[in-house]
């Protein structure tokens, strides 16, 4: 399967937070990540499955690694370990330090824009956990 044919995930916005995932994601840093449930809702996209492949773009919007999703579970953001917040490869040292990061980005402006309101986070805000695989760097001679 091509990356033509794989559903694409775009890390945060593009610019510096998605190029720090990205290379994060090849360097092996980071093998989870997180969505707010309210995301995939108002967007009418399904939570992503065990199993399934996406292709991460980069900022310019090209693919730059294939992933395989190896556990979904959606929780609410107290159940966030951890384990989880340091496989974000973000440099969390743990739970606390991810739960403030990700507060701030959902109620930043990109998301209450997307929203059309700020959303509400507290323990209990669903959020959709994934850990991966790479099955494949992409090429930049592809491109």
């Amino acid at each position: 399967m091509g990356h033509d044919d794989l559903p694409t995930l775009e890390l945060a916005f593009p610019g510096p937070e998605r190029d720090r995932g990205v290379a994060a994601i090849l360097s092996g840093q980071k093998t989870a990540l997180t969505g707010l449930l309210e995301i995939y809702e108002h967007a009418g996209e399904a939570v992503p499955q065990t199993g399934q492949r996406f292709s991460v773009l980069d900022s310019e919007g090209c693919p730059a690694v294939t992933i395989e999703l190896v556990d979904v579970r959606v929780v609410p953001m107290k159940e966030i370990d951890d384990d989880f917040a340091r496989a974000e490869g973000r440099g969390y040292s743990d739970a606390a330090q991810w739960r403030a990061a990700h507060e701030e980005f959902f109620r930043g402006d990109g998301v209450s824009e997307f929203l059309g309101r700020t959303p509400v986070i507290d323990d209990d805000t669903l959020v959709v956990a994934e850990r991966f695989r790479v099955v494949e760097p992409d090429d930049p001679r592809n491109r």
